[in-house]
C-alpha cells in the first residue's frame, strides 16, 4: 500500500463520515417535527421507549446522537430514566440500518435491474438531484432534501473510494496476520472499542469494517468480536454529554454504557464457548457486506432481548452506582440544556414550555401587584418579589438560549416561532416589573399614610378589571396561540388608554378642588403609568401572535391597519366602552 493509496484512503474516510454527519443533520432537520411528536408519544412502556428509539435512531442514522439527546431530555425533565433505559436499547437496534444500506454496495449481478440496486449505479443520480434541490429551490424543507440524498451521495462515494484504497491490502501478509489476531476475541472487541471511540460512530466503524471486508481478508471469526467492541466505544459520545448535567443525565449515560457492556460480556462469552467447542466452519470463511450486517443487527437484538425484562434492575443498578447527594439541593437542575441543541425542534419545544412558566408567573405577579394595594400582609409581597425574580431567571435563560438556537441552522417555522419568543418574553418580563413597581406605589401610600379618594378608588376599581381582562386574554391568546383572543386585546388596550387620560383629568380637577394631595397625586400616577403600560405589553404580545400567523414580524404595521380596516376592532372597542365606562 504506497503513499497516494494511504492518501485516498483518508480521503475516503473523511467523504464518509461528513456524508453521514450531513444525511444525519439534515434528515433530523427534515423530520424535526415528526420527531417532536414520536417523543411526545412516549410512555413508560418498555415496547414504546424500544420503538421510539429504534425510530428516531433509524432516522438521524446515529445511536450515539439519539443518546445524547436522550441524556438531554432527562435532564431537562422531559424524560424518565426508566423512559430513558427503553430508548437507548431501541437506539442500539435503530443504529443497524446503515450497515444494511451500505451492505447493497456488496450487491453482484449481470441484470440491470439488480445492478440499479447497486448505490454506484443510483448514487450519481441522487447526487445531481440533491444539487438541484439544494442550489435551485428556496424552501427549506427542499433544501434539507438535496442536503439529505447530496449526504448519502458523499457518504457511498467515500465507502467505494476506501474500498478501492484498501483492495491491494488483499495481497499483504501484514495485514492478513492483522485479522488473524483480531481472531481473538479480546482483542478483537478492544479494537473495534477503541476505533469506535475515535470516530464517535458505531454506524461508521460498522462502515470502515465493511469496506475493509471487501478485501476478503476479514473472516466472521475476527468481524464479529469487532462488531461488539463497536458498541461499547459508542458510549464515549454521551458519556462525555453528561458531564455536568444532573445525576439522572448521568444515569442515562451510565446506562448506555452498562447495557453495551453486559450484553457484549454475556454474548462475547457464548460467542467463545461456540468457538471453543463446536469450532463453525463459517468463523474461518471470508465476512461479506451483507454478512457485517446480519452480524451487528443480530447481536444488537439478542442484547436487546436478553436485557429489556431487566430494565428495573439496571435503573437500581445506576442508581447504587451514582447514588443521590447527600445534601439535599446540591444539584439544582437546569432548565435549559445545550444538549437539545442536537435536535431544533424539541430545543424550541422545551423553549416554549419555560415561556408558558414565564408569561403565568408574569400575569400572576401583576395580578398580586394590584392586590397589594387593598392588602398588607407581608406574605404577599414577598410572593410578589420571588416571582418577578422567576420570571428575570426565565428571561434571561430563555433569550441566551434562543439567540444560540436562532443561529444555527433551524427550519423556517422553527425560526419564526424563536423571534416570536424572544420578542414576547421581555413583553411579559416587563408585565411582572409593573407588579413590582404597584406593591411599591402601595408601600408608599401606607409609609405616609395617604389614601385614595372614595371617586379615585371607584375608578381604579373599573381599570383594574380592565387590566385583569386584557392580562387574561393576552395570556390565553399566547399560551394557546388564539387569533381569536389575540384580536380582542388591541380595542380593550386603547379602551384603556382613555381611561387613563380620563383619570388623569379627573385628578386634576380634585387637586384643583383640594380633595386630594400633591403628594398622593405623584402616587396615583404611577400606578396609572403601570397599569396602562402593562396594557400596552399586552398589546404588543396580542400583535406578534397575530403577526406570526402572517408570517408578519412588523407589529406596529400590523395593529395600525387592524385598527383602520376592522370591523371586529370597531365593534369591540364599542363594547368595552360601554362596559368600562367610569
Amino acid at each position: 500500500m504506497d503513499l497516494f493509496q494511504v492518501l485516498t484512503l483518508l480521503g475516503g474516510l473523511s467523504l464518509f463520515l461528513f456524508g453521514m454527519n450531513i444525511m444525519g443533520q439534515s434528515l433530523e432537520r427534515r423530520a424535526g417535527g415528526k420527531l417532536r411528536a414520536l417523543i411526545g408519544r412516549l410512555t413508560t412502556g418498555r415496547v414504546a421507549g424500544l420503538l421510539t428509539g429504534l425510530g428516531v435512531t433509524a432516522v438521524i442514522q446515529s445511536s450515539s446522537a439519539t443518546t445524547v439527546m436522550v441524556v438531554g431530555f432527562v435532564n431537562s425533565g422531559l424524560m424518565t430514566l426508566r423512559q430513558a433505559i427503553n430508548v437507548i436499547m431501541g437506539a442500539n437496534v435503530g443504529t443497524t440500518v446503515t450497515a444494511w444500506i451500505l451492505s447493497m454496495a456488496g450487491i453482484e449481478s449481470s441484470n440491470i435491474f439488480v445492478k440499479l440496486l447497486k448505490p454506484s449505479s443510483f448514487t450519481p443520480v441522487l447526487a445531481f438531484i440533491g444539487i438541484i434541490y439544494y442550489m435551485f429551490c428556496k424552501s427549506s424543507k427542499k433544501k434539507d432534501t438535496g442536503m439529505i440524498l447530496l449526504g448519502f451521495a458523499t457518504l457511498m462515494f467515500g465507502m467505494e473510494a476506501m474500498s478501492g484504497a484498501v483492495a491491494g491490502l488483499s495481497e499483504v501478509p501484514a495485514f492478513q496476520n492483522l485479522f488473524l489476531l483480531f481472531e481473538n476475541p479480546v482483542l478483537g472487541v478492544l479494537a473495534g472499542a477503541a476505533l469506535t471511540a475515535v470516530i464517535q460512530s458505531s454506524s461508521a466503524s460498522v462502515g470502515i469494517l465493511q469496506a475493509l471486508a471487501m478485501t476478503g481478508q476479514v473472516s466472521y471469526g475476527a468481524a464479529i468480536p469487532i462488531i461488539m467492541g463497536q458498541n461499547i466505544g459508542t458510549c464515549v459520545t454521551a458519556m462525555i454529554s453528561s458531564v455536568g448535567a444532573n445525576r439522572n443525565a448521568k444515569r442515562a449515560a451510565m446506562v448506555h454504557l452498562l447495557f453495551n457492556v453486559m450484553g457484549t460480556a454475556v454474548w462475547l462469552t457464548v460467542f467463545w464457548m461456540i468457538k471453543g467447542i463446536f469450532s463453525p466452519v463459517l468463523l474461518n470463511a471470508p465476512a461479506s457486506l451483507l454478512g457485517i450486517a446480519v452480524a451487528h443487527s443480530v447481536f444488537n437484538l439478542l442484547c436487546t432481548v436478553l436485557l429489556l425484562p431487566m430494565t428495573g434492575l439496571l435503573e437500581k443498578l445506576v442508581n447504587v452506582l451514582l447514588p443521590d447527594s447527600l445534601q439535599p439541593g446540591a444539584e439544582s437542575k437546569e432548565e435549559l440544556d445545550e444538549r437539545l441543541f442536537a435536535t431544533p425542534s424539541i430545543a424550541l419545544e422545551r423553549c416554549q414550555e419555560i415561556a408558558a412558566k414565564l408569561a403565568k408567573t408574569a400575569v400572576t405577579t401583576m395580578k398580586e401587584g394590584i392586590l397589594s394595594l387593598e392588602n398588607d400582609a407581608e406574605e404577599l409581597a414577598e410572593s410578589i418579589r420571588k416571582k418577578e425574580d422567576l420570571t428575570d431567571h426565565y428571561e434571561d435563560i430563555l433569550g441566551t438560549y434562543l439567540v444560540h438556537l436562532s443561529a444555527r441552522r433551524i427550519s423556517e417555522n422553527d425560526s419564526r416561532q424563536a423571534a416570536k419568543l424572544l420578542k414576547m418574553i421581555g413583553d411579559f418580563e416587563r408585565i411582572a416589573d409593573h407588579g413590582v413597581n404597584l406593591l411599591e406605589s402601595a408601600n408608599e401610600l401606607r409609609n405616609k399614610q395617604m389614601s385614595l379618594t372614595q371617586e379615585a378608588a371607584a375608578q381604579y376599581q373599573v381599570m383594574v378589571c380592565a387590566i385583569q381582562e386584557i392580562l387574561d386574554i393576552s395570556l390565553t391568546a399566547f399560551l394557546e396561540n388564539d387569533l381569536t383572543m389575540a384580536a380582542r386585546v388591541e380595542p380593550l388596550e386603547q379602551v384603556i388608554d382613555r381611561l387613563k387620560e380620563k383619570m388623569r383629568t379627573d385628578h386634576i380637577q380634585r387637586l384643583q378642588e383640594g380633595k386630594c394631595s400633591i403628594e398622593a397625586g405623584f402616587v396615583w400616577s404611577d400606578i396609572l403609568t403601570n397599569l396602562e403600560r402593562t396594557a400596552d405589553h399586552c398589546s404588543n404580545i396580542a400583535g406578534c401572535v397575530m403577526d406570526i400567523a402572517q408570517n408578519n414580524m412588523n407589529i406596529h404595521e400590523s395593529l395600525r391597519d387592524f385598527r383602520r380596516d376592522s370591523a371586529e376592532f370597531q365593534s369591540k372597542f364599542e363594547e368595552y366602552m360601554i362596559k368600562y365606562r367610569l
